[in-house]
């Protein structure tokens, strides 16, 4: 039996589609960017997105093209790449940012057009579905991860077509795992029930003031530090994940361990409880949704085809990073804030920057991503702090923040 296998049969049941078992859903996404892309590709992706997938991208040896995005929910706008783009793209990448789905039908009716690649980030979207359709079954690919609803810690999968493509993907994560060690494995199993404590208790303000007064958290903004002439220098050895293992690796250090039994037996655990997790983020959805901070896009979609099965809710508002600090009193720290877009983080010399980046810095600035298992408890802060409803069509063009210098320079 391959690694990971009786996770992966799970998986595989799901979704409809052969499964490979990774430690994350970043090396699940490096396997299918390895395997369809050739080293200097150019992938179509949104700039409202994790920095780890943009180094992902990057280690896989691609050039990253950042795509106009619907101001609402910051995923791709097909209808607004020009022509120009798309005759020059060699794969697309979507996000189905905290879940909401791209416009996935779109996307794969020009990929088909063009003959290209089609790959699906699903790590915010397990449950998900477009005209009843799971998403990470649209495309050649799709990551998935265990982190994110079910609060593994580790573990993620990558959905492909057929069983023989899986079997060859299968041996290209073997090469690229690493050993994996009992302590870490310990570490990882009890992570989550830490954190699971830390909050039954009420003890998550303490907790995270603590951290930050220590310096314990592994990144001092919402992007990472950029270091930009280490990462050209990176260039030169790509495709290489061991050359941008000092980015790939931030917020997840055993992203390619060869995990133990341990970590396996609980992730079987808590995949079983799946689906009680996304009716528990529906009916969070469902009434975040009704509030005056939700978009009316998320508004709409929930009236007429009921709440979606969120990692986040996207929430508009002004004052956002003031909005986050507050929070913290009513023990609710908000992370996967992506801001500001790819392309002003990295520049040009490592993206091709959106050719319309206002929706982008937008929807960026304005979005507080609200976990709908605290839904309640994110409504009553929202309305203790008197927190404004943010609307695109009510503000300036928001500035562009490129600094003069690469940052990390």
């Amino acid at each position: 039996m391959s690694y990971g296998s009786r996770l992966s049969a799970t998986m595989t049941r799901r979704l409809g589609r052969e499964c490979v078992y990774t430690p994350s859903a970043r090396l699940a996404l490096y396997l299918a960017l390895r395997r369809w892309c050739r080293p200097g590709a150019r992938v179509l992706m949104s700039p409202v997105n994790d920095d780890v997938i943009l180094f992902v991208v990057l280690a896989a040896g691609l050039r990253p093209v950042q795509a106009p995005v619907s101001v609402w929910d910051g995923n791709i706008d097909p209808a607004a790449v020009p022509e120009s783009t798309w005759r020059n793209v060699d794969a697309v990448l979507t996000t189905n940012l905290y879940g909401v789905p791209d416009r996935v039908l779109e996307l794969r009716r020009r990929c088909e057009q063009l003959g290209i690649p089609l790959f699906e980030d699903a790590a915010h979207a397990i449950g998900s579905h477009v005209a009843g359709q799971p998403v990470g079954t649209f495309g050649r690919a799709a990551a998935f991860s265990l982190s994110k609803h079910v609060a593994g810690m580790a573990g993620g999968f990558l959905a492909v077509e057929d069983a023989r493509t899986r079997r060859e993907l299968e041996l290209l994560r073997d090469d690229l795992l690493t050993p994996g060690r009992l302590r870490e494995d310990l570490v990882t199993t009890l992570r989550p029930l830490a954190r699971s404590a830390v909050r039954s208790l009420h003890l998550v303000r303490p907790v995270w003031r603590t951290m930050e007064r220590l310096g314990l958290l592994e990144r001092d903004a919402f992007r990472m530090d950029l270091h930009a002439p280490r990462l050209a220098a990176s260039a030169r050895e790509a495709p290489s994940l061991t050359a941008y293992e000092r980015w790939v690796r931030v917020d997840l250090h055993g992203y390619r361990s060869r995990h133990g039994s341990l970590v396996r037996g609980q992730l079987k655990l808590r995949m079983a409880r799946l689906d009680e997790d996304l009716a528990r983020r529906r009916a969070g959805v469902a009434l975040l949704a009704g509030t005056p901070w939700a978009s009316p896009a998320l508004r709409d979609r929930t009236a007429h085809e009921g709440p979606l099965p969120l990692f986040r809710v996207p929430l508009l508002v002004h004052d956002r990073d003031v909005l986050v600090q507050r929070l913290v009193r009513h023990d609710v720290v908000c992370g996967y804030i992506y801001d500001p877009p790819l392309d002003d983080y990295a520049g040009a010399e490592f993206v091709e920057p959106s050719p319309d980046p206002a929706p982008a810095r937008w929807f960026a600035a304005h979005t507080l991503p609200a976990d709908p298992l605290l839904a309640r408890r994110i409504v009553g802060a929202f309305t203790k702090e008197r927190a404004a409803d943010a609307h695109p069509s009510l503000l300036r063009p928001v500035p562009d923040v490129t600094p003069p210098r690469l940052l990390g320079q």
